[in-house]
């Protein structure tokens, strides 16, 4: 996604990737998590991901405006009215799509990319504009790279862990190297750390990226949901959350 940040919300959540991003802040990437009751961010050099337990949930949207602060935004999921106190920045449409039939193995080619690796990847990230990335991003899970004469070309990795799943991301290749198949290579490699853990993979993109979804489609991975996302500030005052209620059990919401 092309948004500086995200927020995963629902009203209803029957699994956890109907709020991916709740459920890694409140499970495997919990060390990451900047929480206030219903609400929970990643670090600002990490991802841009906000997560709340349910957009109708005046409590939940009282603790985001604690999290982010007067005039504070971030971009919510499945949003297209927003409560008194936030305003609507701009909106986006997304997909979801899981792994269904893909066929997952490790590359000879692929390399594991680290912290000293971080400027190579933002200039890849910078030229290609696979969605954001971020100084920390690679603490997030596993980034693999192909180099053609020591130069990286092409990336993808791990973003959003919620239990169980394991979301692949930044999947982008230069463009003097595209029509390759790197990307496909790195997907399917990426999928076979996935699986190996007992994960199971799954990714975001852009409605409109037409062309990467009928890529992901081929290659056996199914529409799973379509959202909307939504840039949100905060504007004015919102309703305080009853503090008895935040603070009696942070793990009711989880």
């Amino acid at each position: 996604m092309s948004a500086t940040a995200s927020i995963e919300t629902t009203t209803s959540t029957s699994h956890v990737l109907d709020n991916p991003a709740w459920a890694a802040l409140t499970g495997p990437h919990a060390h990451f998590a900047e929480r206030v009751g219903r609400a929970a961010r990643y670090p600002v050099d990490v991802a841009g991901f906000h997560a709340i337990t349910d957009n109708d949930d005046p409590r939940a949207w009282a603790d985001l405006a604690a999290l982010v602060g007067p005039g504070g935004s971030a971009a919510v999921r499945g949003v297209s009215e927003t409560p008194d106190g936030w305003e609507i920045v701009r909106s986006g449409q997304g997909v979801q799509l899981v792994d269904t039939g893909l066929r997952a193995e490790p590359d000879p080619e692929a390399v594991l990319l680290g912290a000293e690796d971080v400027p190579e990847i933002l200039d890849l990230v910078a030229r290609t504009e696979p969605g954001p990335y971020l100084p920390r991003t690679v603490e997030l899970g596993t980034y693999l790279g192909i180099r053609h004469e020591g130069r990286l070309v092409a990336l993808a990795g791990e973003r959003l862990h919620p239990p169980g799943w394991t979301e692949i991301s930044a999947v982008c290749t230069d463009p003097d190297h595209r029509g390759r198949g790197l990307a496909t290579r790195l997907v399917r490699a990426v999928a076979a750390g996935i699986r190996e853990r007992g994960d199971h993979p799954f990714l975001h993109a852009a409605a409109g990226n037409t062309n990467a979804i009928r890529l992901y489609e081929s290659i056996g991975f199914t529409l799973r949901a379509r959202t909307v996302f939504s840039l949100v500030r905060r504007t004015g005052r919102t309703a305080a959350a009853d503090p008895r209620e935040s603070a009696a059990d942070p793990e009711e919401t989880a």
